[in-house]
């Protein structure tokens, strides 16, 4: 077994949620197996993940909403980043959008998150000048 990307199954569930949390990624208001379940059982998203020797080593949550392709998860483990694995994966997830029609590719990063906002700038991704909203639809209102 060597290194491939794939689209994660129910099996992979824990590492991809295990890797999620070590990458800092999770947040309080946000269930990381309930994502993970949600982007799995459709046609319209996926977890892309790159696993090595059967373990997740980076990792992409991806879907198409008919409009836009967006990701979210993108993430290398700890020891295996500035290895171009990272690049590796928003390749496999612009593939992945690219072969459902998507014209476009969006995702949100954290304004505070200059490491991640320099990593998408050197890809050749830029600013849109937009706002994003939102509101919780699963219980009280929570930071997002």
């Amino acid at each position: 077994m060597g290194v491939e990307v794939r689209s994660a199954v129910a099996d992979d569930r824990d590492a991809v949620v295990a890797l999620w949390r070590a990458c800092g990624l999770t947040r309080p208001w946000n269930d990381p197996l309930a994502d993970f379940e949600l982007a799995t059982r459709g046609l319209e998203s996926t977890v892309l993940g790159l696993f090595d020797a059967g373990v997740p080593v980076a990792t992409a949550m991806v879907g198409f909403d008919g409009h836009r392709g967006w990701v979210y998860y993108l993430c290398v483990t700890p020891h295996r980043q500035r290895q171009g694995l990272g690049r590796r994966m928003m390749a496999a997830a612009e593939a992945w959008l690219a072969a459902r029609g998507a014209p476009k590719i969006q995702f949100m990063v954290r304004r505070d998150n200059a490491a991640a906002l320099g990593f998408y700038i050197a890809l050749g991704y830029a600013e849109q000048g937009v706002t994003t909203l939102g509101r919780r639809l699963d219980g009280p209102a929570a930071a997002a």
